[in-house]
């Protein structure tokens, strides 16, 4: 996975990627999330791929996102998007990826997705060949916020040192001392709520319900990812935190065995991560959510 650089301009970088003498046919803007700009581009010989731009030192993302697709493609359990280049032009920074043709839902379409995480989440993470356990190949992003990834043996090591303590170091200054001086106390004897899972899972990272879709062969694809080697249940927490996902989803995931006894317990304390994370990006609104949970534990 190597950086395309140097080129004026996308034609330049389309005629690289996809051949010579593609060009692009049709551009238009389309939604997507508030950190970078997304287009579907039409090109010459009919296909169609998607981009995503940023400004030129921006140019991590696409690399971590990228990264991030192509190894939850290599568990062969789930949809994801293939991402075909990502690098620089001018005074941009882009990403470029296929275009999913959003199809039917299949029936039973959030059992199946339920049983296909499940399977993403028992497959072997050998390929990766981490240094530890737990986490990933290099930091990324979750959203906008840097996620640190440095490999660990124990999951609740890397749950406090590489998650809840880098979310509250940004957070001093903007948050209560006490509220501060709780969530060191909390992260001294996470310990005492969380468990080493049974084996280490490779997690999407953040999975909410604006990030997966439902594919060209209906069933649900994974966009967006903030992946990196962890426990299978803060994966199920995150998926919680806005709403939730369909009863038939958690119905057929439980099936897996991979959420142990007390797992309810446990969920607050993996979302904290998130809520810090958008205390930090977004500012205090974010406040009530954290004080919630510290002060549930």
């Amino acid at each position: 996975m190597e950086a395309i650089s140097d080129y004026e301009s996308l034609e330049e970088v389309v005629e690289y990627v996809y051949g010579k003498g593609i060009t692009v046919t049709d551009r238009r803007r389309v939604a997507g999330g508030d950190i970078n700009d997304a287009y579907y581009l039409k090109l010459s010989d009919k296909s169609a791929v998607f981009l995503k731009e940023n400004s030129a030192g921006n140019m991590g993302f696409f690399a971590a996102e990228m990264q991030g697709l192509e190894a939850l493609a290599r568990t062969k359990t789930i949809g994801v998007p293939k991402a075909h280049a990502y690098g620089r032009y001018k005074n941009r920074s882009f990403l470029l990826m296929e275009f999913l043709e959003q199809g039917r839902p299949v029936k039973n379409s959030f059992e199946q997705f339920g049983h296909s995480l499940a399977a993403m989440h028992s497959a072997s993470v050998d390929f990766l060949s981490l240094s530890g356990k737990y986490g990933f190949t290099a930091d990324n992003y979750i959203g906008a916020g840097e996620q640190i990834n440095t490999p660990k043996d124990s999951w609740i090591s890397f749950f406090r040192d590489c998650r809840i303590m880098p979310q509250l170091e940004r957070a001093k200054g903007k948050m209560p001392d006490p509220d501060v001086k709780k969530i060191e106390h909390l992260a001294e004897h996470l310990g005492k709520y969380l468990i080493e899972p049974k084996q280490p899972s490779l997690l999407h990272g953040d999975l909410w319900s604006g990030n997966f879709v439902t594919g060209p062969d209906g069933k649900a694809w994974l966009i967006d990812p903030a992946v990196y080697v962890g426990c299978a249940e803060a994966d199920i927490a995150m998926t919680e935190l806005f709403g939730g996902f369909s009863g038939a989803f958690y119905s057929a995931y439980k099936e897996s065995g991979l959420l142990d006894p007390g797992y309810e317990e446990r969920r607050d304390l993996y979302n904290l991560y998130h809520m810090l994370n958008h205390f930090n990006l977004f500012g205090g609104m974010y406040l009530y959510s954290v004080e919630r949970i510290i002060e549930r534990y």
